[in-house]
């Protein structure tokens, strides 16, 4: 029990660190790019993990295999050109991020399926644990893409939708964000987000890779 419970740490541990750490890292490059400094004065624009990683969103990622979290990326909408478009960008960096290392992994897993990586051959017991990981990686960086496109603050898709909104309704909807994360603890907990999530993420996955 507590061997597998290892190995499934093992298995999961670098897909899930790595998915999150581009992420955030996503966010704190283009917020950079657009003008804001903060997120790389902070040291966020890095593939460090350390530098990301929110303990209670990473656990509750890897139990959940859906849902999780990092630290949020530090911004300064102040210095952006355009608030709302630029806000919006540096929102669905991460996400798309998330999705350009889905299609990686599944391009990694289209190779695996047809015997690449001959020279595996040569390192014993490498061939499976390697391809677990990825499979794992298309998985969780699709339902992180996913997840963090849904229209509730403090995720990504709110601030998306704010800009999609016209400025009057954009405003009316920033009013639920100091109640967004109650809200989407009880859309977890209710299981109500996970039967519109979860076929998606299924659905997309199944898309790149014809079924795992």
């Amino acid at each position: 029990m507590f061997q597998d419970y290892v190995l499934k740490i093992l298995l999961t541990g670098p897909p899930i660190l790595l998915a999150l750490t581009v992420h955030e890292c996503a966010h704190a490059w283009t917020a950079y790019k657009l003008g804001d400094p903060t997120a790389k004065m902070l040291g966020r624009v890095t593939l460090n993990p350390l530098k990301h990683l929110d303990p209670l969103g990473t656990i509750a990622l890897f139990f959940s295999g859906l849902f999780g979290w990092a630290k949020p990326v530090p911004i300064n909408p102040r210095y952006f050109k355009n608030i709302s478009r630029d806000m919006m960008w540096v929102a669905l960096a991460g996400p798309l991020s998330n999705l350009f290392l889905a299609g990686l992994s599944a391009l990694a897993h289209k190779v695996f399926l047809m015997g690449g990586f001959d020279f595996l051959g040569y390192i014993p017991g490498a061939y499976r644990p390697l391809s677990i990981m990825v499979e794992v990686s298309i998985v969780m960086n699709i339902s992180l893409a996913v997840f963090n496109m849904v229209p509730v603050p403090p995720l990504d898709g709110s601030k998306v939708l704010s800009n999609l909104l016209p400025v009057r309704s954009a405003l009316s909807f920033s009013r639920l964000e100091p109640y967004g994360f109650m809200i989407l603890i009880l859309l977890i907990m209710s299981g109500f987000l996970d039967r519109f999530v979860s076929p998606l993420v299924y659905f997309m996955v199944g898309l790149l890779t014809g079924g795992i």
